[in-house]
């Protein structure tokens, strides 16, 4: 397909309208992505699982007018580059992150909410650990995890939290910007990938001659980006970013493995002295059918900055799980201990989301024999409610 502008004057942003119906159904479940796909019918994310909103197909047809209806100017753009991503303002409390893209049935979009207020720290449970970072003058805090587990959120809380507590000046760049923040004690300027700037590592380069005292790097893709964010954070910074790994340990290899064999020693050397902590999460299904975040969160201290300098990752979890007491580290397994502890989250769902599950089972097992000690033999637990799946999903509804 060659690239075409687009003739917004015959357009009827009625196919546009169909799926600002499907965006308002999904927030009102309580939804977190909108999924449109040519020649299928439109689906959303909904407390981590993938459902129907309808039974209608989007035609190819239908979904290229669409594409040309959301893009309006940006088409031939969408056309060229094969991919797109943007913000959609749907009201004045809603927004969108959106990639649109080209797939073998025509076109596919996913609509990912954003929300509007900033929850802080508190009101996303986080563990108080989590404050300790937003006290930092210098180096290097990692937020990671799959796409959609939170770290965008987290990040923002920080962030907003250091904006009231602090007179400093921010530098964001993301791609896109999610989160907007408003200057109140510090000046904070966000800067986009395409809008704003051609690319992370150009930014942050430029950013380094623009007085920040705080860089926050939406996604730390490739080497180039890396080696400025680690001298940025050497030099005197304080550096977020996310990866999408999982836990600490994948973090530090990651990091070291993207660099040439040659320079790996001097990476991990560098590593070790900026790296001020790795918050991993995951959002475990609760109980009552929603999602809990579980954080393993690894802090900074002469033990772990030894092992990352000596190549000994392996040792790094044990190491978290140790300083919980002292240092209010915590690896996966304990978070999800705790959360199987109040209540929040099923035995089942325990065992799946834990990074050892038959090691999770040892502390449950403990943690078990010191509560029912002294309790009749043969004594129940509470029984789980039972949960009837609604068909809350149909816009006819």
């Amino acid at each position: 397909m060659a690239p075409e502008e687009v003739d917004v004057g015959n357009l009827t942003f009625e196919t546009l309208k169909k799926i600002r119906a499907y965006l308002k159904r999904m927030i009102q479940v309580g939804g977190s992505d909108l999924h449109i796909k040519a020649n299928s019918v439109v689906r959303a994310r909904i407390n981590g699982d993938i459902v129907p909103l309808g039974g209608e197909i989007l035609g190819k047809e239908e979904a290229l007018t669409f594409a040309k209806e959301l893009l309006r100017g940006r088409f031939a753009e969408f056309v060229e580059a094969k991919e797109l991503d943007l913000v959609y303002p749907f009201d004045e409390r809603t927004r969108f992150r959106v990639n649109i893209f080209f797939q073998m049935d025509g076109v596919s979009a996913v609509f990912r909410v954003i929300p509007v207020k900033i929850l802080s720290i508190e009101d996303l449970n986080l563990p108080s650990i989590i404050n300790k970072f937003t006290e930092m003058e210098r180096g290097m805090v990692l937020v990671t995890g799959v796409t959609g587990s939170g770290k965008s959120t987290t990040l923002a809380a920080i962030v907003n939290e250091i904006n009231w507590k602090k007179r400093k000046h921010i530098i964001t760049v993301e791609d896109p910007i999610e989160f907007v923040h408003k200057d109140r004690k510090c000046i904070v300027n966000q800067r986009s990938i395409g809008q704003d700037t051609h690319s992370f590592h150009n930014a942050l380069r430029a950013a380094l001659r623009e007085d920040p005292d705080i860089i926050l790097v939406g996604e730390m893709r490739d080497m180039e980006t890396i080696e400025i964010a680690l001298h940025a954070a050497d030099t005197g910074h304080l550096v977020f970013s996310t990866l999408h790994t999982l836990d600490a340990k994948e973090t530090v290899n990651r990091i070291i493995s993207t660099f040439p064999t040659e320079e790996q020693n001097r990476i991990r050397m560098t590593l070790s002295n900026v790296i001020q902590g790795v918050i991993s999460q995951r959002l475990v299904p609760t109980v009552e059918g929603k999602r809990a975040a579980a954080l393993e969160v690894m802090v900074s201290t002469p033990r772990i900055k030894t092992l990352i300098m000596e190549n000994r990752d392996s040792e790094i979890r044990d190491t978290i799980e140790e300083g919980k007491q002292i240092y209010g580290s915590q690896s996966f397994d304990q978070a999800i201990l705790d959360l199987y502890s109040k209540g929040t989250i099923s035995k089942e769902a325990a065992f799946e989301n834990a990074t050892s599950a038959s090691d999770l089972k040892l502390k449950m097992e403990g943690v078990n024999m010191s509560k029912r000690a002294g309790t009749k033999e043969g004594e129940e637990d509470a029984s789980k409610p039972e949960f009837e799946e609604d068909d809350i999903f149909d816009l006819k509804t």
